[in-house]
């Protein structure tokens, strides 16, 4: 990558990246389960138990923005590049649905947002400078993850919140797009072990997005 491009891709990247932690979400398309509502008719027990699994939800679009741009950033091919901040794209309407619904609970976003975007970010990087076939596998394996994810989250949502059940009803399937698409286009199946260290890491900004 010449200097000048280098150059400008920073900067490019450094703004998507304070956009993305500082400035309020925004959303292209309409909120899943009807327009935005407060204060939200949930007795406070099931409040606070959405809220806490919503801001872990917020949390990893967050990531997952900062993964795809870190990778786009680093990619080798424009085919590759476009692909991923297209994705990006879609998530950006994830993490304004999430952050809406934090607003109607009365909740607030994680405390250490700024660092799950710069870690994610920098994940999402190296992972590209092994090549597209990898950085695809790797999108392909987190979306996987994410479905996992998401699956567990709408067991433990309180029955009467069907709000949050439909935003992440929503996600779901787009996520599920997403890592077919990664493996369509080439993604490789990546290493047993790195697929566990991705689950770990994963657990840590899930516990710690919990309760922070």
């Amino acid at each position: 990558m010449e200097s000048g491009r280098l150059l400008d891709s920073a900067i490019v990247a450094l703004d998507r990246g304070l956009r993305s932690v500082f400035a309020p979400a925004r959303a292209r398309r309409p909120l899943p389960g009807g327009p935005e509502r407060s204060p939200d008719p949930l007795p406070e027990a099931e409040r606070r138990a959405s809220a806490a699994l919503m801001r872990v939800n917020h949390a990893g679009e967050l990531a997952a923005q900062a993964l795809y741009h870190g990778q786009a950033f680093a990619a080798r091919s424009a085919a590759t590049r476009e692909m991923l901040l297209a994705a990006a794209s879609s998530e950006s309407d994830h993490l304004a649905w999430c952050e809406t619904r934090l607003k109607e609970l009365a909740a607030r976003p994680s405390l250490l947002n700024p660092l799950w975007y710069a870690g994610s970010f920098a994940i999402g990087a190296a992972t590209a400078l092994l090549g597209d076939r990898a950085s695809l596998g790797f999108v392909a394996e987190t979306e996987r993850q994410v479905e996992g994810h998401l699956d567990d989250h709408l067991g433990r949502l309180p029955p009467a919140d069907t709000r949050s059940r439909a935003i992440l009803e929503a996600m779901r399937g787009e996520e599920i797009a997403h890592g077919a698409a990664a493996a369509a286009a080439g993604g490789t199946q990546l290493p047993a072990p790195v697929r566990a260290l991705m689950r770990y890491t994963a657990r840590v900004m899930t516990g710690a997005a919990y309760w922070v």
